[in-house]
């Protein structure tokens, strides 16, 4: 990574038409910088679709989970190659989301960013604590412990990930950690990690340039406004105010 690192993630949206438009957009409105880079990490269906519309430009694209099986008979899994087939730099593992949801827990999401080393992929893991966890003083030791897991799992290769710090209770909320609170935990990452570090939790145009100017903050994870092309290229130019 040579700057500051924007990766929109789509979650569950999207949709042919509609994606073509969204990734048109985005193509024509973003101007490339040596210190800043953008991506998109959308639902596997559209893998090809990103491919299509981004190839031969500065935006990058990844898919949003894989897993950690290499191949086999894991119906409704897709394999961290399978991914790599489609062009991906990125895939992101451990969000919030899927941990909550699906039960992901540390040691599978470590196994899960060592599959997509396997594959060539840069894994963005996911790490951040729920709201009671802040408010009983353990946003700390919740951090270190998810980490944890990954940097035994990967030994020296975890010089080659992305980590995100996406605070559970700032996720689709609209509530967003300060700027303060973001740079506190984002140097906790870096006193264990020398890795980009980026924040996620309600990132928008209008709160990004001061999320952004924080030392220990490499970038954004923006869920709900990388769905508008431009919201997603203004979060990306406020990391390097021109």
């Amino acid at each position: 990574m040579r700057g500051k690192l924007v990766v929109g993630n789509w979650k569950m949206h999207g949709g042919l038409r509609q994606n073509d438009a969204l990734l048109a957009d985005l193509r024509a409105g973003w101007q490339p910088a040596d210190a800043r880079e953008i991506a998109v990490c959308v639902p596997f269906p559209y893998l090809w679709q990103a491919q299509a519309a981004l190839s031969g430009s500065a935006i990058a694209w990844g898919a949003q989970n894989v897993s950690e099986h290499p191949i086999g008979a894991h119906t409704g899994e897709v394999a961290a190659t399978m991914v790599a087939e489609f062009g991906c730099r990125y895939a992101i593992v451990g969000h919030s989301e899927r941990r909550a949801m699906h039960g992901e827990t540390d040691d599978v999401v470590a196994a899960k960013a060592a599959a997509a080393l396997d594959a060539g992929l840069v894994p963005i893991v996911c790490v951040g604590e729920t709201l009671e966890q802040r408010q009983a003083g353990e946003t700390k030791a919740i951090v270190l412990r998810q980490l944890a897991a990954v940097i035994a799992r990967l030994g020296t290769r975890m010089a080659q990930m992305v980590v995100a710090y996406e605070p559970v209770w700032a996720i689709g909320t609209g509530k967003t950690a300060t700027p303060q609170l973001a740079q506190e935990a984002h140097a906790v990452i870096k006193s264990v990690l020398d890795v980009p570090v980026l924040y996620g939790g309600s990132v928008k145009p209008d709160n990004a340039a001061e999320l952004l100017s924080q030392p220990s903050v490499d970038g954004a994870l923006v869920g709900g406004a990388s769905l508008d092309p431009e919201s997603l290229a203004a979060i990306c130019r406020a990391a390097i105010p021109s």
